[in-house]
């Protein structure tokens, strides 16, 4: 008998402490699943986390933009354009600097004080523009010269000008097609070598209307000092 009580509250606590662990069981899992959940939570929650988001969808945006063939293309086409109105500009700049002065509409005294401006600056077109064709005259270096090699010599000048301008003009017309000039020069400067120079020269230039402008035809030149 004693043997039979003693079993039966064996079986009746082990079927207690069951039923306490099949209880406490859907409670331990509720309560993990909630801290997964909050966990998860956090985490996407968090600003650093947003903000990765963010930012990766505009690195991914500007990757495409950059490797895109039809913004490539557009890239290289402006540079392509600024390169041409860049170009265009530095031309049209050069062109102007070269090409010859229009003299037409000028006085013979406007174009002798324009001759010897272009002295001081080099300005080769300058003096181009106002010598006929068919000139002859006598350089400041006693020599007989014509067009071309009158040219030629004031390009071939090397010296550097502080100042070449006309002192004196006296401006005699004969006739309406022709004009003589006779006038007094004074250039400032340092010479190829190094030394300083002040030089003053007297010439007669004679001019003749032709096509509507001035056109110097002949011309001496005498230095007398420097």
């Amino acid at each position: 008998m004693k043997i039979l009580i003693s079993f039966l509250a064996t079986a009746l606590i082990a079927t207690m402490t069951f039923a306490q662990e099949e209880s406490a069981s859907p409670a331990a899992e509720a309560t993990a699943s909630a801290s997964e959940e909050k966990a998860s939570a956090t985490v996407e929650e968090t600003p650093a986390a947003k903000a990765a988001e963010s930012v990766a969808p505009a690195i991914e945006t500007k990757a495409e933009t950059a490797a895109s063939p039809k913004a490539a293309a557009a890239i290289s086409t402006e540079k392509k354009q600024a390169t041409a109105a860049a170009s265009a500009t530095t031309t049209t700049k050069g062109s102007a600097a070269a090409a010859p002065m229009n003299t037409k509409g000028m006085s013979v005294k406007e174009m002798e004080n324009a001759w010897e401006a272009a002295v001081g600056s080099h300005t080769y077109a300058t003096v181009e523009g106002m010598v006929a064709a068919d000139f002859v005259g006598v350089s400041s270096k006693g020599k007989f010269v014509n067009r071309p090699q009158m040219l030629s010599e004031f390009k071939g000048d090397k010296d550097t000008y502080k100042s070449a301008k006309n002192e004196k003009l006296n401006v005699q017309m004969f006739g309406p097609n022709v004009t003589v000039v006779t006038g007094r020069a004074r250039e400032v400067g340092t010479g190829k070598d190094g030394k300083a120079f002040d030089r003053t020269f007297l010439f007669t230039d004679t001019w003749m209307m032709r096509g509507g402008k001035w056109q110097c035809i002949a011309s001496q030149i005498s230095k007398i000092k420097g």
